[in-house]
């Protein structure tokens, strides 16, 4: 099994069904059916949006809000943070000092309070990879109390670290333009979901899975058994795709059917406009020589039957980023771009270094802003969700998927205010939202058409 998932099952069944027992306010896991498709036409066009004509979405990962920006002028960050910075065990009693983090490199007389990594592990080494799934976020947030990180997660202290904001490659940006510090991921749990909701804003469903991948809830809710799967049929951990690109050797029946219902992608085919997602190591995948960290389940559009094997529509629409690279130079690139970089330059714990993903993206925001698109541009990074990282701020209640843990987001533009902290709430939905308020689309469900749209971080009329 790839290195990306070997946190995520870490905590033995048993293990995991005995802490959750003990813990008396974790959520119960819904069974409501997912949010409907919102009926009704396009929206408006806001005033001066067709001043944008190309949105480029930069989708890094596996950090969360105080991991990177709690030291942030103006932000709510870790000065904030005395009501819920204290972690507690299974039994709810404080710890007296953090669980140690595994690999050695970190003390075992941590303060149960947030502290700096980098005294430790500079941010061009990699550090362990966390724990970060669905029922087990839920868990972690505890009810809004935000004290069940480090109990429920494979690093165990490594949950309370902090990186120097002042020092990172992206701070700049976001000292410039505009960092939003109310920005939660989509959904609870891992990198497959919330890509799935970047691409539809709903959770995939995987009818008819193997027994042995459906999570067992009790009559009360309460996670018994982990899966990939809920019981009622939606795939929340991570699962590949029948299309190819898929992990060699991964059991057919283990693999989830093409999904059929919209994605972002199709409404803006059908409006005749033009987009693609870009993935680092996209091409070698498909030719079947994938590079070693490659990461199957962040090509989302690729579970789609729409853009399967063989059809113009992957083909058109899914492509490497290597060439994002070459249109942002000349100037060619489509209306919206997606861009996913790949595993050794994405930020995540485990295969990647902060370092090297901020450089990475810095990059890729420098080659729009060098190119001759820059003057009608509008860049969004953020982050796929939490990556197991603690935070301080309880994330908001909209319904049983999300939104999960509070994660960065910078608005990088011409048309970005300046050198501002917007507090306005997000999610990983308001991406959505922004892209179909500026194109006239109908949303895809009840989530993306409620989101706030960014809008608020642009000053159009400057």
């Amino acid at each position: 099994m790839m290195r990306a998932h070997r946190s995520a099952i870490a905590l033995g069944a048993a293990a995991l069904a005995a802490l959750v027992a003990g813990c008396h306010h974790a959520p119960a896991a819904g069974v409501s059916p997912p949010p409907s498709a919102a009926r009704g036409g396009p929206v408006r066009l806001p005033a001066g949006f067709d001043r944008i004509e190309h949105v480029v979405v930069i989708y890094m990962e596996n950090h969360g809000f105080d991991n990177l920006y709690g030291e942030f002028p103006g932000a709510d960050g870790l000065a904030n943070s005395a009501g819920t910075a204290t972690q507690v065990d299974s039994s709810g009693a404080r710890y007296a000092t953090l669980p140690a983090p595994p690999e050695g490199r970190f003390p075992d007389t941590l303060a149960n309070a947030p502290f700096d990594i980098e005294r430790f592990v500079p941010p061009d080494e990699r550090t362990p990879d966390l724990t970060h799934r669905f029922y087990q976020e839920q868990i972690q947030i505890d009810g809004g109390r935000m004290d069940r990180y480090a109990v429920l997660s494979s690093a165990k202290g490594l949950v309370m670290g902090h990186y120097r904001t002042a020092d990172l490659p992206l701070a700049r940006e976001a000292r410039q333009y505009v960092l939003c510090d109310r920005f939660f991921h989509a959904a609870f749990g891992g990198s497959f979901l919330n890509h799935q909701w970047l691409a539809a804003a709903r959770s995939p469903v995987f009818p008819d899975a193997p027994s042995a991948m459906v999570a067992r809830l009790d009559s009360a809710g309460r996670l018994v058994q982990d899966g990939s799967v809920t019981p009622d049929g939606y795939a929340v951990n991570t699962v590949f795709t029948v299309h190819a690109p898929h992990p060699a050797g991964t059991k057919p029946e283990q693999l989830i059917p093409p999904q059929t219902h919209a994605t972002i992608g199709d409404r803006l085919s059908d409006a005749g406009v033009s987009w693609a997602w870009y993935s680092g190591g996209w091409s070698d995948a498909i030719a079947g020589h994938p590079g070693p960290d490659f990461q199957y389940h962040h090509q989302p559009f690729a579970y789609f039957e729409r853009y399967g094997d063989g059809t113009q529509a992957r083909a058109e629409h899914l492509r490497d980023e290597a060439e994002f690279f070459a249109l942002a130079k000349s100037g060619q690139l489509p209306a919206v771009s997606f861009v996913k970089p790949a595993g050794p330059v994405n930020e995540h714990p485990d295969y990647s270094t902060v370092l090297a993903g901020e450089r990475h993206a810095v990059e890729l925001i420098d080659v729009v802003r060098n190119g001759p698109a820059w003057g009608t541009t509008a860049i969004i990074l953020t982050y796929d969700e939490n990556g197991g990282f603690w935070d301080h701020v309880a994330p908001p209640v909209i319904d049983r998927w999300g939104p999960g843990t509070r994660v960065p987001a910078i608005v990088i533009s011409p048309f970005a205010k300046h050198g501002v902290v917007d507090h306005g709430r997000y999610d990983t939905t308001s991406i959505l939202a922004f892209i179909e308020r500026r194109w006239g689309l109908a949303p895809l469900t009840s989530r993306d058409s409620a989101a706030a749209d960014l809008r608020t971080a642009f000053a159009l009329g400057q």
